[in-house]
């Protein structure tokens, strides 16, 4: 179905972004493999290539994330400057984790099948173990 004028605008005006639960699985990974603070957290996600994070709404999370005890944080008043809350994942937070990378690799293949039949001709991602995996069925 081609779309036209109007339509196509609308289509170009909309923003699909980032799920906004897709932070989670995000920040408690950052987290399993190091301590930070709220900001420094920040800047991971943003490098992982989500471009659009709302501190409000990150802040919220992390407060959440902590209630919910898969986080927890305490006040770093070692620098010079104000005291930092360093955040931490806990063992619920990585078992919290584990189904989230459980569920994303189930989302991943349904994504595998959508460019499949959307193009046939899709290649998907080569990671290095992708690669590694290939050259071994070679052999």
């Amino acid at each position: 179905m081609a779309l036209k004028g109007e339509e196509t605008n609308k289509v170009k005006s909309l923003n699909l972004g980032t799920p906004k639960n897709f932070l989670i699985p995000i920040m408690l990974l950052h987290l399993r493999e190091w301590n930070s603070h709220g900001y420094e957290l920040m800047e991971k996600i943003t490098q992982f290539g989500i471009q659009s994070v709302d501190q409000g709404n990150f802040y919220r999370i992390l407060r959440q994330l902590e209630k919910d005890e898969l986080v927890t944080s305490v006040w770093d008043t070692t620098s010079g400057g104000p005291a930092k809350r360093i955040y931490s994942i806990t063992g619920v937070g990585e078992e919290y984790l584990e189904l989230w990378a459980g569920s994303l690799g189930h989302y991943q293949k349904m994504l595998e099948q959508f460019f499949n039949l959307y193009n046939p001709f899709f290649v998907p991602f080569q990671t290095p173990s992708n690669l590694k995996d290939e050259d071994n069925e070679r052999d």
